[in-house]
């Protein structure tokens, strides 16, 4: 699914208006009556109900004064609030604030946010169309007192297209942001709808298309997804049945050190989880016994260590066969950063012919050292948390997760490798130009080894023979519903990497099977 700035939103509506010749009225109704079918299910019959309804002086406030009128003709006690003098309204709105006022719907034009406290205080739901997708400094002043005022109220409110103050591409509020129980938005899926905080703040998002031919989409080349079931069912892996082993892809895994057996092991497994055929886990070679009895299902592979009981440089160049072998090689969790540890990984990883899975320690290393992202032989995923990609890019954390997107964009640019920036509302992006905001996934997961499991689920998915960026896009989903259900079936906080783990081929099972809900929401 498509997933617009505002910039494209804006290209994609005037590209219906202008050069399909859709008039916009008709788009503005079609807006209208989406939030008006939503706020019906929102309240049953909404006859004698009171619903206050703030509108800004834009296009967000024309769809507004649409919703107005109907649900006025529709029996129900509407209010009008305006954020802006009635003179200020132009183009399409002054019509619909014209239409309005001659159909006898009740509008108050209010210079203090306290003026309607006492209404709101009375209201069954709210509906914000005060601010749209263009919004991008603080929101300050009256737009911002009523912000403010919407959110301390128990009403719940349906914003309209997107909740004012959001930043529609980023996620990010402009300082105050509507707290909505449900968003409509118009067309096409807005990124900061599908990313974090935005993502929380929209509630239950509903897709309208409102007339928007799939063409004047298509046409604006978006470049990010938000990926939904539907397309992680079509990456699902194909197994005959005839498969063995051998035919379901080998992995090597490089990690672990003393005190992070666990990281390594968690790798193993998942690789297993998630239908990789057979595992071959390299550790230090004090470690074997440990990791023989904790990763059972794996063939253990002892190497010479350092005297911190880390990968040492002849450990890893005893893995150069075992390496070429295999059809994907994950490499970092646990391993460490003793200094004779990084430099041999760095040392070894240009040699390395088989797809790369690189994260943890790995990424540490190569924060050091980047240039070797260019030796690379073959293609190769990263999978960082916001801090790790902060060291390899250079910025603060705050930057990071300021734009989730241009940061993962900027690494697979720079780097030339697939980048999964983790976090929720985990973002793929491809170095030559395709980004996905992944859809699955909460806040229960917020524990530790959940990225070990992540890294062992695409490593698998890889040597399966899914290109690296179809890996990753489908490993984040599969982690993410995994972890869903993990919460479903045990609540949360509280779960563990292990619970993921353990659920990856139910995830699988489930989306193979068409049981997972969509991520948005369309009305027709």
């Amino acid at each position: 699914m498509d997933a617009a700035n505002a910039a494209q939103s804006r290209s994609i509506d005037r590209r219906t208006i202008e050069e399909i010749g859709i008039p916009s009225l008709v788009l503005m109704e079609n807006a209208g009556l989406a939030v008006v079918a939503i706020a019906r299910e929102t309240l049953g019959d909404v006859v004698g109900r009171t619903i206050v309804i703030f509108c800004g002086k834009g296009n967000n406030g024309g769809d507004g004064l649409v919703v107005a009128r109907h649900l006025h003709r529709q029996g129900a006690r509407v209010r009008v609030v305006l954020a802006a003098p009635r003179e200020e309204f132009s183009g399409d709105a002054e019509v619909q604030a014209r239409i309005a006022t001659n159909l006898g719907v009740p509008i108050t034009q209010v210079r203090a946010a306290d003026e309607v406290a006492e209404l709101l205080a009375e209201a069954d739901l709210a509906i914000d169309a005060l601010l749209g997708t263009g919004t991008r400094g603080e929101v300050t002043g009256l737009v911002g007192d009523l912000i403010d005022l919407l959110n301390r109220s128990n009403v719940p409110a349906i914003a309209v297209d997107i909740p004012s103050g959001l930043n529609a591409g980023t996620g990010v509020p402009c300082g105050r942001c509507v707290r909505a129980h449900a968003t409509v938005t118009f067309g096409v899926m807005k990124r900061g709808l599908a990313l974090y905080p935005g993502a929380a703040l929209a509630g239950r998002v509903v897709l309208a298309p409102i007339g928007i031919p799939a063409e004047a989409i298509a046409a604006e080349r978006i470049g990010v997804s938000l990926v939904d079931a539907e397309a992680a069912q079509a990456l699902l892996p194909r197994r005959d049945a005839w498969a063995h082993k051998g035919s379901a892809g080998s992995v090597l895994v490089v990690g672990g050190s003393a005190g992070m057996t666990g990281a390594a092991t968690l790798v193993a497994l998942s690789v297993l989880r998630a239908g990789g055929g057979l595992v071959r886990l390299a550790v230090p070679n004090s470690l074997n016994d440990i990791l023989e009895t904790k990763a059972t299902e794996a063939i253990t592979l002892p190497v010479a260590e350092t005297e911190a009981r880390s990968f040492a440089s002849e450990g890893l160049r005893q893995l150069v066969e075992v390496a070429d072998a295999s059809e994907c090689v994950a490499v970092g969790p646990g391993l460490g950063r003793h200094p004779e540890t990084a430099r041999a990984v760095l040392e070894w990883l240009p040699g390395v012919k088989a797809p790369l899975v690189l994260d943890a320690d790995a990424l540490n290393a190569l924060a050091d050292c980047p240039e070797v992202f260019g030796q690379l032989q073959a293609p190769a995923v990263i999978t960082p948390h916001p801090g790790e990609l902060s060291r390899l890019l250079g910025q603060t954390v705050a930057g990071i997760q300021a734009d989730r997107i241009a940061a993962a964009e900027e690494a697979a640019r720079r780097f030339g490798v697939v980048t999964v920036l983790k976090g929720a509302g985990t973002v793929i992006a491809d170095p030559k130009g395709p980004v996905f905001i992944n859809s699955t996934g909460n806040a229960a997961m917020a524990s530790a080894g959940m990225g070990d499991v992540l890294t062992g689920a695409i490593a698998g998915l890889v040597a399966q023979g899914l290109p690296v960026t179809l890996a990753a896009v489908l490993g984040v989903y599969l982690h993410g519903l995994a972890g869903d259900i993990a919460t479903e079936e045990l609540g949360g906080p509280g779960i563990l990497a292990g619970d993921v783990q353990d659920r990856l081929p139910a995830a699988a099972a489930r989306l193979r099977a068409g049981r997972v809900p969509p991520a948005v929401s369309i009305r027709w």
